[in-house]
């Protein structure tokens, strides 16, 4: 009796490897051609590797500790000059007695002395650190860093949540309409109607200052234009061929909605979030700037450049040439990645392909 042999599918495939890879294993190959991308997404996870150091306290620790001169230069400047270490002497004339004009003035040197004898037991101050330091000496790297942790951490999660509320409603709004859709119009106009910066305000003066206080003052007045466009785009595909297919076979609204609109709308999210991110870090600056963003506490970029400005005036451009350069690094990396997945989710694109 012959065996019988197993009949091949043709070309030699079997089933498995003709059956269509899915949308994100898709996404993913064509994300990974995009060697642009790909960089921007390993610079992306390196500034999030730092952030989680900087949370479990292993880098960045003692970002507080005066661990140099005030205002020490960068290490590639050199030292300061002596004479723009300390104060400047006055000229005494030979016959002064300076105990008519100050009744403290015999004490001085005294003090002088003492304090002398107390700074022996001190660490020496460096003269010079990696990236100078502020105004108080403190390490502007340390600071820095320890400002991304707060830094991107509010931008990217008030970004997701204000994302996953946006679309959450847009979703609903977009694909059942009706009285559903209009009530959500209305709350949608409600938000707009008032300006933005005034609807921050309101909010930060309700909610508080702090890390998480920011994020929830974001993302409640940031979700309008990603609920907008999605949905826009909920509108533009619940009548589709495949959307009904789905339908036909059975499938309930809420997989119609996130298992078959929700993926091929995927790409406009991911642009419109790095949109929201990129934003909200600029947000943080402004409330920070203002007083109305972190605790005092704590450093943060808007901590940073405020801080700058009144040293800028003296020279020391440092702190405002560190800050500035982690922010864009970050920011552009961030922009990069989102539209290199943007790219590798457009479904016209998918069409394209062979």
């Amino acid at each position: 009796m012959s065996a019988v042999l197993p009949i091949s599918s043709p070309g030699g495939l079997d089933d498995a490897q003709q059956k269509s890879e899915g949308v994100w294993h898709a996404a993913w190959r064509r994300f990974k051609g995009d060697r642009v991308g790909f960089w921007s997404m390993m610079v992306v996870f390196a500034f999030i590797a730092l952030i989680a150091l900087a949370a479990m306290g292993l880098v960045a620790k003692n970002w507080q500790d005066e661990v140099g001169v005030p205002n020490a230069p960068p290490t590639f400047m050199g030292p300061a000059a002596p004479q723009a270490a300390g104060a400047v002497e006055q000229p005494r004339g030979p016959n002064v007695d300076l105990s008519d004009i100050d009744p403290l003035a015999p004490r001085y040197k005294e003090w002088d002395e003492l304090a002398k004898k107390f700074q022996t037991a001190e660490v020496p101050k460096r003269e010079t650190l990696p990236f100078g330091a502020d105004r108080l000496g403190r390490d502007v790297l340390a600071k820095a860093i320890k400002g991304t942790e707060i830094s991107v951490f509010v931008g990217v999660m008030a970004a997701i949540a204000a994302t996953c509320l946006g679309t959450l409603l847009g979703a609903l709004g977009g694909f059942f309409g009706g009285k559903v859709g209009d009530f959500l119009e209305w709350v949608y106009n409600v938000f707009e109607s008032i300006p933005n910066i005034l609807l921050i305000f309101a909010f930060a003066a309700v909610v508080g200052r702090g890390v998480q206080s920011v994020v929830i003052i974001l993302a409640l007045t940031g979700w309008t234009g990603m609920y907008r466009q999605v949905r826009a785009e909920f509108i533009k595909h619940r009548s589709r061929e495949y959307v009904r297919a789905a339908e036909a076979i059975g499938a309930s609204a809420g997989s119609r909605m996130f298992r078959h609109i929700l993926p091929n709308v995927s790409h406009v999210i991911l642009v419109r979030m790095s949109l929201l991110a990129v934003g909200f870090i600029k947000a943080e600056v402004i409330l920070s700037y203002l007083g109305l963003g972190v605790r005092v506490d704590q450093v943060s970029w808007g901590t940073m450049l405020a801080e700058a400005q009144s040293e800028l005036i003296l020279g020391h451009w440092w702190q405002l040439a560190t800050a500035t350069l982690f922010m864009a690094v970050f920011v552009t990396a961030f922009s990069m990645m989102a539209d290199a997945w943007r790219d590798a989710l457009d479904p016209k694109l998918r069409g394209l392909e062979k």
